[in-house]
């Protein structure tokens, strides 16, 4: 077996701490490293003790789940929590951070970030990384933990979305819609 790069190796973290996620839409995963310690992990999901999005589906507004906290948050939160100082740390994380994550990132000190996949890579993001000199790369990974994960785009998830809203309005019982949209999670649990 050809022993893996550190970048490998943190970037695996990020994959199995994926696999704790909650999310139904998108499964991340995020490691906080300092001098090559592992010093925080965090993935997406629900409040601690809260309902998840596996167990109950998305609370969406406007197009996103506000019940969902991301990794990068997670993984920055946990260093607050137990007091571990974030200046100057690096952090991988499965996918390209959010605009709300890449600003926390910034105030967090963290220099660099490592990431395995583009995921709706935002320009204001990229801008912000730039003017904070925060060095960003690409580590390409094959994710070792995941299991037949297919790409789904953001359009299909949309049209999806728009036909359980159709079959709502067109008086479907909320039972039936409810183990449909079940269905519908379970199919793409490990989607785009």
């Amino acid at each position: 077996m050809k022993r893996l790069s550190w970048d490998q190796y943190f970037m695996a973290q990020s994959h199995l701490l994926a696999s704790r996620s909650t999310c139904t839409r998108l499964v991340v995963g995020a490691t906080i490293v300092r001098d090559k310690r592992i010093i925080a992990g965090g993935y997406n999901g629900s409040i601690s003790g809260g309902v998840h999005c596996t167990d109950e589906g998305c609370y969406l507004i406007d197009g996103h789940c506000a019940r969902t906290i991301h990794a990068e948050m997670n993984a920055i939160l946990q260093c607050a929590k137990f007091g571990e100082p974030t200046e100057g740390a690096e952090i991988y994380v499965t996918h390209f951070p959010c605009v709300q994550c890449t600003k926390s990132i910034i105030q967090a000190g963290i220099r660099s970030v490592y990431y395995a996949r583009d995921y709706r890579n935002h320009p204001y993001a990229e801008e912000l990384f730039k003017t904070a000199k925060i060095a960003v790369k690409k580590v390409p990974f094959d994710n070792i933990f995941a299991v037949n994960e297919e790409d789904i785009s953001g359009k299909q998830l949309a049209y999806i979305a728009s036909l359980f809203k159709k079959l709502e309005e067109s008086g479907v019982k909320k039972e039936e819609l409810h183990n449909l949209y079940n269905q519908a999670e379970q199919l793409f649990a490990r989607g785009m």
